[in-house]
């Protein structure tokens, strides 16, 4: 649906939700055919999904952006994707991330790992954050954070390599466990956002907390990780200007 769509963009009806928040009849389309197949295989499941909310009541939830990164998408911008995730009572126990304009697709099952079309993931290896390149997003819909997050942006500038923004969370938090971001960070997310990358960063290895160090990103919105040895001097940079209190 969405590679084909992609093809002629102008096609595309575009609507908003809010400032600078849109939504594509390829969101809503993508997400019926995902609800479709998840409903007849799980009827009993309950959906947190971006486009149509939340419905049901179960012990297992799943946590659905049908396209991530739709600003980028309807710009014609190659960076955004599909993210489905499982939670089963309070944990995600399945992850899957799929970048359809590189064919590749992130997954992970709870303690068994994480891989990308097969090729199992690692969180890179670097032990110092002046060597790390980062992501991030901008919080372009929460103005209000915005004096807070330039702070954080101008300390893990001066302490890092680089920053990237290339705008889809899910698909850069796939990046953070494939290795190719060193970590990330980002205030005013969704559970949808953040559900399916998160697991992929824990299997692949690494470490994923809210601004004070625990794991109430998904309630939260803001999501610090990295890899172990990177994680702490991360999470430090972005507590300190959060206010929080970090060990």
């Amino acid at each position: 649906i969405i590679n084909r769509a992609g093809l002629d963009l102008d096609l595309v009806r575009v609507s908003t939700k809010g400032r600078a928040d849109f939504v594509t009849e390829v969101d809503k389309a993508a997400e019926e055919a995902i609800l479709e197949i998840i409903s007849k295989a799980y009827p009993d499941h309950a959906i947190l999904a971006e486009e149509s909310g939340a419905s049901g009541k179960s012990e297992y939830t799943w946590i659905i952006d049908p396209l991530d990164g739709t600003t980028n998408f309807i710009h014609g911008f190659p960076q955004y994707a599909v993210s489905i995730a499982l939670r089963h009572r309070e944990h995600i126990t399945q992850a899957v991330v799929y970048d359809p304009t590189r064919n590749e697709l992130f997954t992970a099952t709870r303690g068994r790992g994480a891989f990308m079309n097969e090729r199992r993931l690692r969180v890179s290896k670097r032990e110092r954050l002046a060597d790390c390149l980062i992501g991030t997003g901008f919080p372009f819909r929460a103005l209000e954070h915005l004096d807070e997050y330039v702070q954080m942006f101008r300390n893990i500038t001066e302490a890092t390599a680089g920053i990237r923004r290339p705008g889809a969370a899910a698909l850069d938090l796939a990046y953070v466990a494939a290795g190719r971001l060193d970590g990330f960070w980002e205030i005013g997310l969704s559970p949808w956002d953040m559900a399916a990358g998160s697991l992929l960063i824990l299997e692949a290895g690494g470490l994923v907390s809210d601004f004070k160090g625990d794991p109430g990103f998904m309630e939260d919105g803001r999501i610090v990780c990295a890899p172990p040895k990177i994680f702490p001097h991360l999470l430090k940079l972005v507590g300190n200007v959060h206010g929080a209190t970090v060990a």
